[in-house]
């Protein structure tokens, strides 16, 4: 996901957005507790998402562009 994508966006669907990345990463943290994890990338990656939308919903509600 690139931060591009996410200046388009508006706050309800970067919280939407900032909920599923969160569920999904708890589920792969569950897959990896019980050795089931195949592509651990993707924690990193999903790390980083939620980083990016966190960073774009304060720079939203500070009133930033």
């Amino acid at each position: 996901m690139k931060f591009a994508e996410l200046k388009e966006k508006t706050i309800p669907e970067l919280v939407a957005l900032g909920e599923e990345l969160r569920r999904e990463l708890f589920n792969l943290r569950l897959q990896k507790a019980s050795s089931q994890l195949e592509k651990t990338d993707r924690l990193r990656q999903l790390r980083r998402d939620i980083a990016r939308v966190e960073t774009r919903l304060t720079q939203l509600r500070r009133g930033q562009s």
